[in-house]
C-alpha cells in the first residue's frame, strides 16, 4: 500500500478516489506541531536550534498517519506547495522518523495546483525531493515569531492591556517609526536662502540660472544666513552684465523604469 499524506481531509476523499484502492490518502489538518510557549524553545546559541511538541488536536490524526505508515512501503507527501506546505511535510517526515516510522520505506515528495484527476495522477508520477531553501525560510520565519513575541509580549500587554502579541514585522516596524520620529525631534532648524535668476537674450527662450558663485567663492548651502545677506547680493546682481562663458554639450540615455512589483506599486500608489 502507498501512503499519501495532504493537508485537508476534504482533498484527501477526493484524491482517494482518483488514485484508487492501492492508495490511501490521511489528511494532517495542517501543521501538526509548534513550538511550545516557554523559555528555550528556540536556543540562539546553540544555532538557533528549536524544540517542537506535538499539539493536542493533531495526536489523533499523526497516530493514524503512524499507524498507517508502518503498513505502507511507499510515503508520499503531498501537502500544499507552499511554504506552509512544505514545512507541514518536513514535520510529518520528522515525526515518522523519530517514531521508527520510515524503516525501508520509500519516501517522496509530490505538488499539485489542482485536484483533478490528470493533475494528481502526474504529480504522482513526477516525485522529487523536499524543498529545503522553503523549510529553512519556514524555520526562519517561525524562530523570528518566537524570539520577538515571546521577548516583547509580555512588555505589550504590561503597557497596553488587553493588546494580544507582538509581531515580527509590526515590531521592527514601530522601531523605525520611533528612530525616525526621535530624529524629527532633535532636528534643529538652520536658515539659509538660495538665489535663482531668469535670463534672457534677444529672442532666445527665457531660462533659469542658479547661483553658484558670489565674489570668486563658491556657495554652500548655508553659506547665505539670512534675508538680508540675500538682499544685499541680489542688489549686486540686479546691476551686474551676465556673459556666457561656456556651453557643455552632451548625450543622455534614458531608460524607462522597470515593471511594478508589489512594493514599488504600492509604493508610487501612495505617492500619488
Amino acid at each position: 500500500m502507498n501512503l499519501v499524506i495532504v493537508e485537508s481531509p476534504a482533498k484527501a476523499k477526493t484524491i482517494n478516489k482518483y488514485l484508487g484502492d492501492d492508495y490511501k490518502v490521511l489528511a494532517s489538518y495542517g501543521h501538526i506541531r509548534d513550538l511550545p510557549s516557554k523559555n528555550g524553545s528556540v536556543d540562539p546559541d546553540q544555532d538557533f536550534k528549536m524544540e517542537w511538541e506535538v499539539d493536542s488536536f493533531s495526536k489523533k490524526y499523526l497516530k493514524e498517519i503512524t499507524d498507517a505508515a508502518k503498513d505502507s512501503s511507499k510515503i508520499i507527501l503531498a501537502t500544499d506547495p507552499d511554504r506552509e506546505g512544505e514545512a507541514i511535510a518536513w514535520h510529518v517526515l520528522q515525526t515518522l522518523d523519530e517514531k521508527g516510522g520510515l524503516k525501508d520505506k520509500e519516501v517522496s515528495r509530490v505538488t499539485f495546483n489542482a485536484i483533478t484527476k490528470k493533475t494528481v495522477t502526474e504529480a504522482i508520477e513526477n516525485p522529487r525531493e523536499l524543498d529545503t531553501e522553503l523549510i529553512d525560510a519556514y524555520l526562519a520565519r517561525r524562530a523570528l515569531d518566537y524570539l520577538v513575541g515571546f521577548t516583547l509580549s509580555p512588555v505589550l500587554w504590561r503597557k497596553l492591556p488587553g493588546a494580544r502579541s507582538a509581531g515580527r514585522v509590526q515590531s521592527v516596524a514601530l522601531r523605525l517609526l520611533c528612530e525616525r520620529e526621535i530624529e524629527i525631534e532633535s532636528f534643529i532648524p538652520k536658515e539659509y536662502w538660495s538665489i535663482n535668476s531668469f535670463l534672457t537674450f534677444e529672442d532666445n527662450p527665457t531660462f533659469k540660472a542658479s547661483l553658484t558663485h558670489f565674489n570668486s567663492k563658491k556657495l554652500d548651502q548655508f553659506d547665505i544666513k539670512n534675508s538680508d545677506e540675500a538682499e544685499k547680493i541680489k542688489l549686486i546682481l540686479e546691476t551686474s552684465n551676465f556673459t556666457v562663458d561656456e556651453i557643455d554639450e552632451k548625450e543622455v540615455s534614458r531608460k524607462p523604469s522597470p515593471p511594478f512589483i508589489t512594493s514599488s506599486m504600492q509604493m508610487e500608489a501612495s505617492r500619488k
